[in-house]
Protein backbone atom coordinates (compact mmCIF):
# COMPACT_ATOMS: atom_id res chain seq x y z
CA UNK A 1 0.00 0.00 0.00
CA UNK A 2 1.30 3.30 -1.07
CA UNK A 3 1.05 6.12 1.31
CA UNK A 4 1.34 10.10 1.68
CA UNK A 5 1.99 12.39 4.98
CA UNK A 6 -0.84 15.00 6.17
CA UNK A 7 -1.18 16.57 9.20
CA UNK A 8 -4.61 16.91 10.92
CA UNK A 9 -4.94 19.89 13.40
CA UNK A 10 -6.36 17.86 16.28
CA UNK A 11 -6.36 20.52 19.44
CA UNK A 12 -7.06 24.68 19.68
CA UNK A 13 -4.18 27.05 20.38
CA UNK A 14 -5.17 29.10 23.51
CA UNK A 15 -3.48 31.97 22.78
CA UNK A 16 0.83 32.54 22.28
CA UNK A 17 2.38 30.28 20.33
CA UNK A 18 1.34 27.02 18.17
CA UNK A 19 3.47 23.55 18.14
CA UNK A 20 3.23 20.03 17.01
CA UNK A 21 0.74 19.17 20.40
CA UNK A 22 -1.94 20.82 18.71
CA UNK A 23 -1.40 18.36 15.37
CA UNK A 24 -0.94 15.51 14.11
CA UNK A 25 1.21 13.55 11.53
CA UNK A 26 -0.63 11.11 9.67
CA UNK A 27 -0.22 8.49 7.04
CA UNK A 28 -2.87 8.15 4.39
CA UNK A 29 -3.45 5.71 1.94
CA UNK A 30 -3.14 7.09 -1.83
CA UNK A 31 -6.39 7.85 -3.30
CA UNK A 32 -7.78 6.00 -6.44
CA UNK A 33 -8.34 8.79 -9.05
CA UNK A 34 -12.19 8.44 -10.08
CA UNK A 35 -14.18 10.04 -13.26
CA UNK A 36 -13.64 13.97 -13.23
CA UNK A 37 -10.97 14.03 -10.84
CA UNK A 38 -7.03 14.55 -10.57
CA UNK A 39 -4.57 13.57 -8.41
CA UNK A 40 -1.86 16.97 -7.46
CA UNK A 41 1.30 16.60 -6.10
CA UNK A 42 1.55 19.60 -4.08
CA UNK A 43 5.38 21.21 -4.22
CA UNK A 44 5.33 24.28 -2.09
CA UNK A 45 2.43 25.79 0.89
CA UNK A 46 1.32 28.77 2.37
CA UNK A 47 1.92 29.77 5.35
CA UNK A 48 -0.49 32.71 6.82
CA UNK A 49 -1.31 35.02 9.41
CA UNK A 50 -5.10 34.15 8.77
CA UNK A 51 -4.36 30.28 10.12
CA UNK A 52 -4.43 31.65 13.41
CA UNK A 53 -7.80 32.50 13.09
CA UNK A 54 -8.60 29.41 11.20
CA UNK A 55 -7.28 27.28 14.12
CA UNK A 56 -9.75 29.06 16.79
CA UNK A 57 -13.03 27.86 17.51
CA UNK A 58 -14.73 31.26 16.63
CA UNK A 59 -17.96 30.25 14.16
CA UNK A 60 -18.68 33.53 13.77
CA UNK A 61 -15.50 34.49 11.80
CA UNK A 62 -15.38 34.95 7.76
CA UNK A 63 -14.92 31.42 7.25
CA UNK A 64 -15.66 28.07 9.25
CA UNK A 65 -13.03 26.92 11.69
CA UNK A 66 -10.91 24.00 10.85
CA UNK A 67 -12.41 21.07 12.10
CA UNK A 68 -10.87 19.12 14.28
CA UNK A 69 -8.86 15.88 13.22
CA UNK A 70 -8.98 17.28 9.36
CA UNK A 71 -6.32 18.45 7.60
CA UNK A 72 -5.07 21.87 8.89
CA UNK A 73 -6.21 24.20 5.85
CA UNK A 74 -3.85 26.20 3.47
CA UNK A 75 -3.07 26.94 0.11
CA UNK A 76 -0.31 25.80 -2.31
CA UNK A 77 0.76 25.31 -5.45
CA UNK A 78 1.47 21.76 -7.23
CA UNK A 79 1.51 19.62 -10.13
CA UNK A 80 -1.21 16.70 -11.61
CA UNK A 81 0.04 13.54 -11.36
CA UNK A 82 -3.12 11.79 -12.85
CA UNK A 83 -5.86 12.81 -14.13
CA UNK A 84 -9.84 11.82 -15.03
CA UNK A 85 -10.59 15.20 -15.80
CA UNK A 86 -11.47 16.49 -19.10
CA UNK A 87 -9.87 20.20 -18.49
CA UNK A 88 -6.91 19.36 -16.34
CA UNK A 89 -3.96 16.91 -18.00
CA UNK A 90 -0.92 15.41 -16.36
CA UNK A 91 1.78 18.21 -15.82
CA UNK A 92 -0.63 21.11 -15.54
CA UNK A 93 0.84 23.11 -12.75
CA UNK A 94 -2.42 24.35 -10.14
CA UNK A 95 -2.37 26.49 -7.48
CA UNK A 96 -5.26 26.54 -4.44
CA UNK A 97 -6.57 25.79 -1.02
CA UNK A 98 -5.22 21.98 -0.77
CA UNK A 99 -4.02 21.84 2.55
CA UNK A 100 -1.34 20.56 5.09
CA UNK A 101 -0.66 17.14 2.81
CA UNK A 102 1.97 15.78 -0.42
CA UNK A 103 -1.10 14.65 -2.12
CA UNK A 104 -4.79 16.53 -2.78
CA UNK A 105 -7.43 14.72 -4.70
CA UNK A 106 -10.17 16.94 -6.25
CA UNK A 107 -12.29 17.43 -9.05
CA UNK A 108 -11.26 20.94 -9.40
CA UNK A 109 -12.96 22.96 -7.38
CA UNK A 110 -11.09 26.01 -6.23
CA UNK A 111 -8.36 25.20 -7.66
CA UNK A 112 -7.03 27.49 -10.65
CA UNK A 113 -3.95 26.49 -13.49
CA UNK A 114 -0.90 28.46 -13.10
CA UNK A 115 0.32 29.36 -16.71
CA UNK A 116 3.11 31.76 -15.75
CA UNK A 117 6.17 30.52 -16.29
CA UNK A 118 7.76 31.72 -12.65
CA UNK A 119 9.09 29.82 -10.24
CA UNK A 120 5.94 28.34 -7.12
CA UNK A 121 7.77 30.54 -4.35
CA UNK A 122 7.29 34.07 -6.45
CA UNK A 123 3.20 32.37 -7.60
CA UNK A 124 2.96 32.08 -3.84
CA UNK A 125 4.85 35.14 -2.88
CA UNK A 126 2.90 37.63 -5.80
CA UNK A 127 0.05 36.23 -7.38
CA UNK A 128 -1.10 33.93 -4.30
CA UNK A 129 -3.01 35.62 -1.69
CA UNK A 130 -0.36 37.52 -0.35
CA UNK A 131 -0.63 40.05 -4.17
CA UNK A 132 -4.84 39.29 -4.43
CA UNK A 133 -4.87 40.45 -0.82
CA UNK A 134 -2.76 43.40 -1.24
CA UNK A 135 -4.56 44.64 -4.59
CA UNK A 136 -8.21 44.39 -3.44
CA UNK A 137 -7.05 45.98 0.19
CA UNK A 138 -5.66 48.85 -1.27
CA UNK A 139 -7.75 49.63 -3.77
CA UNK A 140 -11.06 48.83 -3.07
CA UNK A 141 -10.98 50.55 0.37
CA UNK A 142 -7.31 52.25 0.46
CA UNK A 143 -8.40 54.29 -2.55
CA UNK A 144 -4.44 55.50 -2.94
CA UNK A 145 -4.75 58.87 -5.05
CA UNK A 146 -1.05 60.31 -6.47
CA UNK A 147 0.32 63.05 -3.75
CA UNK A 148 -1.09 61.64 -0.65
CA UNK A 149 0.81 59.89 1.98
CA UNK A 150 -0.04 55.89 3.15
CA UNK A 151 1.59 54.16 5.91
CA UNK A 152 1.77 50.50 5.90
CA UNK A 153 2.51 48.28 9.31
CA UNK A 154 3.88 44.78 8.73
CA UNK A 155 5.26 46.39 5.59
CA UNK A 156 8.74 43.82 5.37
CA UNK A 157 5.79 41.15 4.90
CA UNK A 158 4.13 39.26 1.76
CA UNK A 159 1.20 41.46 1.90
CA UNK A 160 2.53 44.64 3.02
CA UNK A 161 5.56 45.11 0.97
CA UNK A 162 3.55 44.64 -1.76
CA UNK A 163 1.02 47.01 -1.07
CA UNK A 164 3.85 49.96 -0.11
CA UNK A 165 5.48 49.01 -3.84
CA UNK A 166 2.17 49.77 -5.62
CA UNK A 167 1.35 52.93 -3.31
CA UNK A 168 5.14 54.29 -4.79
CA UNK A 169 4.45 53.25 -8.26
CA UNK A 170 1.17 55.27 -8.12
CA UNK A 171 2.92 58.17 -6.71
CA UNK A 172 2.44 58.28 -2.97
CA UNK A 173 4.55 58.95 -0.20
CA UNK A 174 5.15 55.61 1.73
CA UNK A 175 6.33 54.91 4.90
CA UNK A 176 6.42 51.50 6.66
CA UNK A 177 6.58 50.21 9.92
CA UNK A 178 8.95 47.27 10.49
CA UNK A 179 9.97 45.32 13.46
CA UNK A 180 14.40 45.11 12.42
CA UNK A 181 16.77 47.67 11.19
CA UNK A 182 17.20 44.75 8.90
CA UNK A 183 13.58 45.03 7.33
CA UNK A 184 13.98 49.08 7.73
CA UNK A 185 16.76 48.96 4.93
CA UNK A 186 15.25 46.22 3.15
CA UNK A 187 11.59 48.00 2.45
CA UNK A 188 13.70 51.76 2.09
CA UNK A 189 16.65 50.85 -0.39
CA UNK A 190 15.35 47.84 -2.29
CA UNK A 191 11.50 48.27 -2.21
CA UNK A 192 11.80 51.79 -2.40
CA UNK A 193 9.74 53.20 0.34
CA UNK A 194 10.13 56.84 1.37
CA UNK A 195 10.61 55.69 4.94
CA UNK A 196 10.70 52.99 7.69
CA UNK A 197 10.10 52.84 11.29
CA UNK A 198 11.28 50.21 13.82
CA UNK A 199 8.55 50.10 16.35
CA UNK A 200 11.15 48.11 18.73
CA UNK A 201 13.67 50.66 18.81
CA UNK A 202 12.16 53.79 17.18
CA UNK A 203 10.47 56.66 18.97
CA UNK A 204 7.22 55.61 17.52
CA UNK A 205 5.50 58.87 17.80
CA UNK A 206 8.56 61.30 17.06
CA UNK A 207 9.46 59.19 13.95
CA UNK A 208 5.87 59.22 12.75
CA UNK A 209 5.95 62.89 12.85
CA UNK A 210 8.90 63.54 11.15
CA UNK A 211 8.22 61.28 8.46
CA UNK A 212 4.47 62.09 7.79
CA UNK A 213 4.92 66.34 7.80
CA UNK A 214 1.54 66.28 6.05
CA UNK A 215 -0.23 63.75 7.92
CA UNK A 216 -1.64 60.71 6.38
CA UNK A 217 -4.14 59.93 4.11
CA UNK A 218 -4.13 55.89 3.82
CA UNK A 219 -3.49 53.31 6.45
CA UNK A 220 -3.24 49.70 5.20
CA UNK A 221 -3.34 47.80 9.00
CA UNK A 222 -1.65 44.65 9.02
CA UNK A 223 -0.17 44.06 12.94
CA UNK A 224 -2.34 45.81 15.52
CA UNK A 225 -1.13 46.55 18.68
CA UNK A 226 0.27 49.89 20.08
CA UNK A 227 1.27 51.33 16.38
CA UNK A 228 -2.20 52.05 15.13
CA UNK A 229 -2.83 54.45 18.42
CA UNK A 230 0.09 56.63 16.90
CA UNK A 231 -1.30 56.39 12.90
CA UNK A 232 -4.82 56.96 13.78
CA UNK A 233 -4.30 60.27 15.16
CA UNK A 234 -1.87 61.80 12.47
CA UNK A 235 -4.50 60.40 9.42
CA UNK A 236 -6.07 63.64 7.71
CA UNK A 237 -9.89 64.34 6.97
CA UNK A 238 -11.19 61.28 4.47
CA UNK A 239 -8.65 59.31 5.37
CA UNK A 240 -8.97 55.30 4.90
CA UNK A 241 -8.33 53.25 7.06
CA UNK A 242 -7.89 49.14 5.47
CA UNK A 243 -7.83 46.75 8.47
CA UNK A 244 -6.34 43.92 7.15
CA UNK A 245 -4.72 41.27 9.80
CA UNK A 246 -3.93 42.24 13.72
CA UNK A 247 -0.97 39.86 14.02
CA UNK A 248 -0.08 41.80 17.48
CA UNK A 249 -3.37 40.70 19.09
CA UNK A 250 -4.38 37.06 17.98
CA UNK A 251 -2.35 35.40 20.74
CA UNK A 252 -3.32 38.12 23.32
CA UNK A 253 -6.72 36.91 25.60
CA UNK A 254 -7.26 40.19 25.73
CA UNK A 255 -6.74 42.85 22.52
CA UNK A 256 -5.60 46.31 23.09
CA UNK A 257 -8.25 48.86 23.28
CA UNK A 258 -8.95 50.63 20.00
CA UNK A 259 -8.67 53.96 19.51
CA UNK A 260 -11.23 56.62 20.58
CA UNK A 261 -14.10 56.86 17.99
CA UNK A 262 -14.20 60.65 18.51
CA UNK A 263 -12.05 61.79 15.60
CA UNK A 264 -13.53 59.45 13.39
CA UNK A 265 -16.60 61.89 13.13
CA UNK A 266 -14.40 64.66 13.14
CA UNK A 267 -12.31 64.09 10.30
CA UNK A 268 -14.68 61.78 8.73
CA UNK A 269 -12.78 58.60 8.31
CA UNK A 270 -13.58 55.20 6.52
CA UNK A 271 -12.16 52.32 8.40
CA UNK A 272 -12.90 48.88 7.11
CA UNK A 273 -12.26 45.48 7.22
CA UNK A 274 -11.45 42.96 4.84
CA UNK A 275 -10.71 39.13 4.18
CA UNK A 276 -9.88 37.36 0.55
CA UNK A 277 -13.02 35.10 0.76
CA UNK A 278 -15.51 37.37 -0.18
CA UNK A 279 -13.47 38.44 -3.14
CA UNK A 280 -12.91 35.28 -4.60
CA UNK A 281 -15.37 35.83 -7.30
CA UNK A 282 -13.06 38.97 -8.27
CA UNK A 283 -9.25 37.10 -8.40
CA UNK A 284 -9.28 37.33 -12.44
CA UNK A 285 -9.35 41.27 -11.94
CA UNK A 286 -7.22 41.56 -9.23
CA UNK A 287 -4.74 39.69 -11.64
CA UNK A 288 -5.22 41.97 -14.02
CA UNK A 289 -4.64 45.03 -11.74
CA UNK A 290 -1.55 43.48 -10.21
CA UNK A 291 0.02 41.67 -13.20
CA UNK A 292 1.39 44.90 -14.83
CA UNK A 293 2.83 46.05 -12.05
CA UNK A 294 4.73 43.16 -11.86
CA UNK A 295 5.81 42.92 -15.40
CA UNK A 296 7.32 46.58 -15.38
CA UNK A 297 9.44 45.29 -12.16
CA UNK A 298 7.63 47.35 -10.09
CA UNK A 299 6.85 44.51 -7.76
CA UNK A 300 9.67 43.36 -5.97
CA UNK A 301 9.63 40.36 -3.26
CA UNK A 302 11.72 37.93 -1.33
CA UNK A 303 10.65 34.26 0.22
CA UNK A 304 11.76 32.40 3.88
CA UNK A 305 11.19 28.92 2.51
CA UNK A 306 10.97 26.20 5.51
CA UNK A 307 12.22 22.78 4.82
CA UNK A 308 9.45 19.78 4.73
CA UNK A 309 6.01 19.52 5.68
CA UNK A 310 6.34 18.80 9.31
CA UNK A 311 7.93 22.20 9.52
CA UNK A 312 4.73 24.29 9.49
CA UNK A 313 3.72 22.99 12.71
CA UNK A 314 6.11 25.59 14.12
CA UNK A 315 7.26 27.65 11.22
CA UNK A 316 4.12 29.45 12.26
CA UNK A 317 5.66 31.36 15.10
CA UNK A 318 7.43 33.14 13.01
CA UNK A 319 5.01 35.55 12.42
CA UNK A 320 4.94 36.13 16.02
CA UNK A 321 8.80 36.49 16.41
CA UNK A 322 9.17 38.77 13.36
CA UNK A 323 11.72 36.30 12.29
CA UNK A 324 10.19 35.50 9.10
CA UNK A 325 11.92 37.77 5.77
CA UNK A 326 9.62 37.68 3.15
CA UNK A 327 6.72 35.33 2.14
CA UNK A 328 6.52 32.38 4.20
CA UNK A 329 6.45 29.01 2.49
CA UNK A 330 7.30 25.79 2.93
CA UNK A 331 8.68 23.18 0.37
CA UNK A 332 7.44 19.71 0.29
Amino acid sequence: MTTYTAINLIARPDGGLVGPELFEVVQKEMPTVGEGQFLVKQNHMSLDPAMFGWMSPDTESYIPPVELGTVMRSSGVGEIVESNHPDFSIGDRVMGMMGWQEYYLTDGTGLNKVTATLPDETILSVFALPGLTATQGLYSIGKPQKGETLVVSGAAGSVGSIVGQLAKADGLTVIGFVGSDEKADWIVNELGFDGAINYKTDDIAAKLAELTPNGIDVYFENTGGPIQHHVFERMNAHGRIVVCGMIADYPKETPDLAPNWIPIIKKRLTIQGFTMPDHFGEVPALLAKLTPYVMKGQIKHRAHVLAGLESAMTGLNLFFTGQNKGKLIVKL
